[in-house]
């Protein structure tokens, strides 16, 4: 991390969370923000579900809700991108305040809900988007919808002319109710109704799975099931938890999802047991506690094609990204891996 990051980040701590989080978009698309450009070798680059990617290190959802970023973001390292999540309609999401640091244990808890611009408004930012970028969208449901599952289809169809994927979001813990969507009969049918909207695009958009971490392998393996029934093209694991276990922060009780540092041995564990249920049949996408290029690899050794890191920004800066795919290149020539590829899974029964 430069000293100019360093001393950004420093301002920035000062601040309230969500506020800071909205000072760093704008330096961001002002310019203010030195930026890496792509990052990639030999070794780094990978196919995710037909995408080429020039390294694995993805930005997760959340960061950049609205499409507001997109264009320094395609230049700040990473080697693709999600936004959102995305309603159909707009949403102010939660009572302020939503967004606590925990510093202490390098950790993040939002209850933001889905606050959002709504489809619409993102769908005219996509039409403007980067070239050459991989972005993905996330998809979530209006709290006060009537048939949640149907909005997950309706996102789709008003952004997915300009996306290179969707990810189905049913596993963010701060819309109520929002998880029993990952109930096998109630999923089989929301992804029927996706998949039928993404048939109607005129190119072939994939669609990935956002989980949990909070589920037991009963409810692993029947996920597991249903995505490889219906022909999911990836499973993103995991979202937030709403387990403290072993916090030391005051805030560490507040409600929400929690992410960050002490989420990476639970997320891993789930990534590992849905690598075994799946027989990497569907490519795994590792999210959860990533703040540096070993952790990267581990996921990838439990068996991820790709990765996500979002909440280790808060404490390390933008420039994490292409700190992370550098140092993974250098894991992988050490250990004598040609590709990425050759890595995911080596390590998966350590985790099981």
């Amino acid at each position: 991390m430069s000293l100019v990051e360093r001393a950004g980040l420093s301002v920035l701590q000062k601040f309230d969370p969500e506020t800071a989080h909205g000072l760093a978009l704008r330096a961001l698309s002002a310019g203010l923000v030195p930026l890496p450009g792509p990052v990639s070798s030999p070794r780094l680059g990978v196919r995710l579900a037909g995408l080429d990617l020039p390294n694995p290190i993805g930005l997760a959802a959340g960061f950049d809700k609205n499409g507001t970023a997109m264009g320094p973001l395609a230049r700040a390292g990473f080697g693709f991108i999600e936004l959102g999540g995305i309603t159909p309609r707009p949403q102010v999401g939660n009572d302020k305040p939503r967004l606590w640091r925990l510093s202490r244990d390098r950790a993040v808890i939002n209850r933001f809900g889905f606050n959002n611009d709504g489809a619409a408004a993102m769908a005219i930012r996509l039409s403007a988007r980067p070239r050459g970028a991989v972005i993905g969208l996330n998809l979530g449901a209006n709290k006060d919808s009537a048939d949640r599952a149907a909005d997950y289809a309706e996102v789709l169809r008003i952004c997915g002319a300009n996306v290179d994927f969707a990810t189905v979001n049913v596993s963010s813990p701060n819309t109520e109710k929002l998880r029993d969507l990952q109930g096998p009969a109630a999923l089989r049918a929301l992804l029927a109704g996706v998949l039928e909207v993404r048939a109607k695009i005129a190119r072939r958009v994939p669609i990935f799975l956002k989980i949990a971490p909070d589920l037991s392998d009963a409810e692993l393996a029947a996920i597991a099931e249903v995505a490889m029934d219906m022909g999911v093209d990836g499973i993103v694991a995991t979202n937030t938890t709403l387990d403290r276990e072993g916090l030391s922060s005051r805030k560490a009780q507040n409600a929400g999802g929690l992410s960050g540092a002490p989420l990476f041995e639970k997320s891993t564990r789930v990534l590992a047991r849905l690598s075994r249920d799946t027989a990497g049949n569907v490519p795994l996408i590792g999210v959860g506690g990533i703040g540096s290029a070993e952790q990267a690899y581990e996921k990838i050794r439990a068996g991820a094609t790709v990765v996500q890191l979002y909440s280790a920004m808060v404490f390390e800066g933008l420039s994490l990204a292409a700190r992370v795919a550098q140092g993974l290149d250098r894991l992988l020539e050490r250990d004598g891996f040609a590709n990425v590829s050759d890595a995911v899974g080596t390590g998966r029964d350590d985790w099981l």
